[in-house]
């Protein structure tokens, strides 16, 4: 029996892996059709993901299970009682002695074996009960710092101007917050309403946000900053979601003893995923493919 999927993706081969995935079928063993190529659009607006129909041979569906032959026959009528023959008197049919059955008195019984007793602990005395470890609650983000304007001149300042600009141009209404992080870095915080849009599909748009701000802070400065952009706390909860991510696919791979490829990422997100798995036991990881289908691989080891 002939059956259609259609699936999409960021590109026509996520979108076949995406389809193979869930219908848990091979290359070989499907057709594809194209319907709609991706279009990357600017910044992400505009993007269109690639849209695939699969085409592929499923078992035909059992045959429901035939009547019964009880429910399909109808139902006969009880036979009616002979006539009596007119002219004869009814004569009384005889009846047939019982035998005596013996009483239930006169039946031997087998002795019925007996259990031996359950051992019984001594009162007062329970046996230990081995308590589940509890789940640990994730720690939650840290709340952010009380915003001051930067100074004039300041690397803050110059990331906030551009940012802003940026966001001008975009037709956006948000509002860019600087501030010095750890080390040579500049944290910027994007305030605002539909900042959904800004965040875009896995972050690209506010990756390319960041991209252009550290590219234009940096064009003429001898001593690199990086800029972090972020948004609603966008980038802490990416990673804290790659983590369990990598954790849950590793055991995986342990009960599997065989490696399994994820999905493309960016680098930044790859270095999360190598950074939740080096320390685990019987399990190695290492990237392969080019951008932008680069993809980690976690491996089992001996």
């Amino acid at each position: 029996m002939e059956k259609k999927f259609i699936a999409t993706g960021k590109d026509l081969d996520s979108a076949v892996q995406a389809a193979l995935r869930e219908l848990e079928l091979d290359r070989d063993s499907v057709s594809i059709q194209v319907l709609e190529k991706a279009k990357s659009g600017i910044f992400g607006f505009g993007a269109r993901p690639c849209k695939v129909e699969i085409t592929y041979e499923a078992p035909d569906p059992a045959p429901a299970a035939a009547l019964s032959s009880a429910s399909r026959s109808k139902p006969k009528k009880a036979p009616e009682p002979p006539k009596p023959e007119q002219g004869k008197p009814d004569m009384p049919k005889p009846v047939k002695a019982e035998a005596p059955q013996a009483t239930e008195a006169a039946k031997p019984r087998a002795p019925k074996p007996q259990k031996p007793p359950r051992p019984q602990a001594p009162k007062g005395e329970r046996k230990p009960q081995e308590r589940r470890p509890e789940p640990q609650p994730e720690p939650a983000p840290k709340p952010a710092e009380p915003y001051t304007p930067p100074a004039e001149g300041s690397v803050e300042a110059q990331a906030e101007a551009f940012i802003g600009g940026l966001l001008t141009h975009m037709g956006s209404t948000a509002v860019a917050q600087a501030r010095p992080g750890e080390g040579n870095t500049c944290q910027v915080e994007l305030v605002g309403k539909d900042l959904g849009m800004l965040i875009g599909r896995r972050g690209e748009t506010l990756d390319a946000i960041q991209h252009l701000a550290n590219y234009a802070v940096n064009r003429n400065r001898e001593g690199r900053v990086r800029i972090t952009v972020d948004a609603e706390q966008y980038r802490v909860k990416r990673e804290e979601s790659l983590r369990r991510y990598a954790r849950k696919k590793a055991q995986q791979v342990l009960k599997a003893r065989r490696r399994t490829t994820l999905e493309p990422m960016n680098a930044y997100e790859r270095h999360v995923i190598h950074a939740a798995l080096q320390d685990m036991e019987n399990i190695t990881t290492y990237s392969t493919g080019t951008e932008p289908n680069r993809r980690v691989i976690i491996e089992y080891v001996r």
